[in-house]
């Protein structure tokens, strides 16, 4: 039986793609308050400034190609069970062809009902309008998990991470929660390989091997390795 990887992705995997990240330096995205457009509270206030940032969010992506990190997580499916925990909401990850990934923080090309959840459309444009409603008449909303909301597929992720042989932390500083909690859940056995230009704080684990490279060249670089000693 194949060992199982588990690889939990941030926004720097995506950013060598030429999307921005998820906060700037400044705390802003992309120009503004996350509150104002990641937040309910941001929907409630101004829900025409929301979508037409999901808008301008869909039509970069649409533009991205997934990148070697992307690339080389998928080779690896050749000798590994390979399960992808992502807190990116671009899909990149199932364009350069990985098999298996958990979006936690939901999909950018998704949209749904603003007062029933579990309606939920995929989209063939990039923009949401406003007065365009679910089959039940409520309007639509990205589906996005915003700060202050559940994240659905938490359970699901940790049910993942508990099996792992052998997680992988990739371009993200494990700041935000509760997806930077995942690793906690792996077993205390299991190698930790974290890919990244900054070392996250990982408190309490042992066996645990840093990559200080973009997840560009770090992540083919894991991968060879991995693939030669199956």
């Amino acid at each position: 039986m194949s060992k199982k990887i588990v690889v939990l992705t941030g926004a720097g995997i995506s950013a060598e793609s030429g999307l921005a990240t998820f906060r700037g330096a400044d705390g802003l995205w992309e120009g503004h308050r996350i509150e104002d457009v990641a937040s309910p509270e941001g929907w409630a206030r101004n829900p025409e400034l929301v979508l037409d940032f999901y808008n301008q969010r869909r039509s970069a992506a649409r533009k991205a190609q997934p990148n070697a990190g992307h690339h080389a997580l998928v080779a690896m499916e050749k000798g590994y069970e390979v399960v992808i925990v992502t807190q990116n909401v671009d899909d990149l990850h199932e364009r350069a062809g990985s098999s298996r990934v958990i979006h936690l923080h939901g999909q950018l090309f998704q949209s749904r009902s603003t007062r029933h959840e579990e309606l939920v459309y995929p989209m063939t444009s990039d923009r949401i309008e406003m007065g365009e409603l679910c089959e039940k008449g409520h309007q639509l909303r990205p589906n996005i998990v915003w700060f202050g909301e559940a994240v659905p597929l938490m359970e699901r992720a940790i049910e993942e991470a508990a099996t792992a042989d052998i997680f992988m932390v990739v371009g993200t500083s494990l700041q935000v929660y509760p997806a930077a909690g995942l690793l906690q859940f792996a077993p205390q056995h299991c190698p930790i390989i974290v890919i990244d230009l900054h070392q996250p704080p990982l408190a309490g684990r042992r066996n645990v091997r840093f990559v200080a490279e973009p997840a560009s060249t770090g992540v083919p670089r894991v991968a060879t390795e991995l693939l030669s000693e199956y």
